[in-house]
């Protein structure tokens, strides 16, 4: 499964400025293990967060969800970096 694409399907609606969008996999040593980071502008992470994290919940769910189908765990973290 192309998770990065599917990663981009659902954050992609949220941002002001989607093409400053990093998505990334960081190396596992377990292969049941997938680790996704997704990197955006501080102001696009916040809105990616949600109010008490609501948002960054459900987008770990429904790739979580996708996951399960591989038998896999995907664990999505976030980042913000200022854009100059």
């Amino acid at each position: 499964m192309d998770y990065v694409a599917l990663i981009h399907t659902i954050v992609d609606p949220f941002l002001d400025n989607p093409e400053s969008l990093l998505i990334r996999e960081v190396p596992q040593e377990s292969e049941k293990d997938r680790t996704f980071l997704i990197a955006a502008s501080s102001e696009d992470t916040a809105h990616l967060i949600g109010k008490k994290g609501c948002i960054a919940y459900a987008i770990r769910e429904i790739v979580g969800i996708a996951g399960k189908l591989e038998k896999k765990r995907v664990h999505i973290k976030f980042e913000s970096f200022d854009e100059e």
